[in-house]
């Protein structure tokens, strides 16, 4: 009889386990996929778990305020408006501006839901949000950090700095990484109060991607650093080779920010070249060469890599974008869009998202490529260049143009493009059965109770 009961005994618990099992495979295609920060997480890898947007059509779109008039020096003329990415959170979408505003949108409809504006602000802020446990955190070029209520945009603290913040914060364990004129900060995510600080002797506009505990970011003194997280100590850097000449010096800055996936950071240079390197050592693994254009003035790759599923993905300022092999950097398929791209790609089920444009030349669009093929979805045209980021939340992608607009691009078929969709939602026979073997399952467990019952009275 007592091994009758042990075998009961097992089963009851192997029924739990299959109930937890069989209900964790339904509930989590449900799950909601926000994109908190630049580049999607902490690691900055670029990757969606959002159906893909396959017809584009404008759900909506949100007019802001046109930036500041001021040029910016080396320009020819002012900054778009929207060269901050978005972030998606809770049914939000949240962005900065170069008017000195963040603004907090409703992404259903796109109906404002609160602004904030900045101290002041000369060319207003290319920082992109994080949005982390209620509170938004971004840089602007009023040299603060800010601390936001997401619901409301009541400023909750500001951390000031010597110079303009343009790099995108990136907020893990209660710590907030940031770049500034000046190096790297680590913040107090609660209260904003400094941690550390790192001072590097170029401008950082990168934004810091962090794993494992070190945090990993490109500065403008041609170098990538990698810093303990935990108290900025200096773990290793990589100088790049002298990149192009500018003023008569070779220049190699690094605008891109890191991507971190399996122990190597992915990062874009100023000669031109995408980078892998050891994540624990700083030794390069291997580098790409993109093609110069415009002659003797050389090539940047200011965007920052999305690597998902071994493959390295990423723009260049020569208007192509790349398909790299993560394992040593060999081209499986590039295309051209035929213009200086600064915006990263996302990708989301198989389809890959990037911006393109540059001060009227042309091509001022948002592309979709078949990430495994190369072959062009679609494009839609904003009017403007796209500096900012395209990303993908619950089969929408949300992005920022020059002219002014925040745009929401869906369609009424979200699918991935290969003969796999993403299964979004279990099909009805699926559900049917897992409902039935769920109620045997329950069935034999009230039916295990009362033998036990019976067996316990003897």
């Amino acid at each position: 009889m007592w091994m009758v009961y042990v075998q009961l005994n097992k089963f009851r618990v192997a029924a739990v386990v299959c109930i937890i099992f069989l209900s964790s495979s339904v509930l989590i295609p449900f799950a909601c996929a926000d994109w908190t920060m630049f580049r999607s997480d902490p690691s900055h890898s670029g990757k969606s778990t959002s159906n893909s947007v396959l017809t584009p059509t404008v759900l909506w779109n949100y007019t802001i305020p046109p930036a500041n008039p001021n040029i910016e020096e080396g320009h020819a003329a002012p900054l778009p408006a929207t060269m901050s990415s978005p972030a998606v959170v809770d049914g939000v979408v949240y962005m900065g501006s170069q008017g000195g505003s963040f603004y907090a949108v409703n992404a259903s409809n796109g109906s404002l839901l609160w602004n904030y504006t900045a101290v002041w602000s000369v060319y207003g802020t290319q920082s992109s949000p994080a949005v982390v446990n209620g509170i938004v955190y971004i840089g602007s070029d009023d040299h603060n950090v800010y601390a936001l209520n997401a619901t409301n945009g009541a400023k909750l603290w500001n951390f000031t700095t010597s110079y303009i913040v343009d790099s995108s914060p990136t907020v893990i364990d209660g710590v907030v990484y940031i770049g500034s004129a000046e190096g790297v900060y680590a913040l107090n995510a609660d209260n904003g109060a400094k941690i550390w600080n790192y001072t590097t002797s170029g401008w950082i506009e990168s934004s810091p991607a962090v794993a494992n505990d070190i945090l990993y970011v490109g500065s403008d003194d041609d170098s990538v650093y990698a810093l303990n997280a935990t108290n900025g100590a200096e773990i290793w850097n990589y100088p790049m080779p002298n990149g192009n000449i500018q003023n008569g010096a070779p220049v190699n800055e690094v605008q891109s920010s890191p991507s971190v996936v399996n122990g190597v950071v992915y990062v874009g240079a100023g000669d031109g070249n995408v980078y892998a390197l050891n994540a624990d050592n700083g030794k390069k693994i291997w580098n790409c060469t993109t093609e110069n254009f415009g002659g003797n003035t050389g090539n940047t790759v200011a965007s920052s890599p999305a690597v998902v599923n071994g493959v390295v993905y990423v723009g260049s300022y020569n208007g192509f974008v790349y398909a790299l092999k993560a394992s040593n950097g060999a081209e499986i398929w590039s295309s051209e869009i035929g213009s200086i791209t600064v915006s990263s790609p996302a990708v989301a089920s198989g389809v890959l998202y990037i911006g393109s444009g540059y001060y009227g030349t042309g091509n001022e669009n948002v592309y979709a490529f078949n990430a495994a093929t190369g072959k062009l979805l679609w494009t839609y045209d904003t009017n403007g260049q796209v500096w900012s980021s395209p990303i993908v939340v619950n089969g929408v992608v949300y992005v920022g143009s020059g002219e002014d607009t925040l745009y929401a691009l869906g369609s009424t078929s979200s699918q991935n493009p290969t003969a796999s969709p993403s299964p979004a939602i279990p099909e009805f026979s699926t559900i049917i059965s897992v409902t039935v073997i769920l109620a045997v399952t329950a069935t034999t467990l009230l039916s295990t109770k009362k033998l036990k019952k019976r067996m316990n009275s003897h």
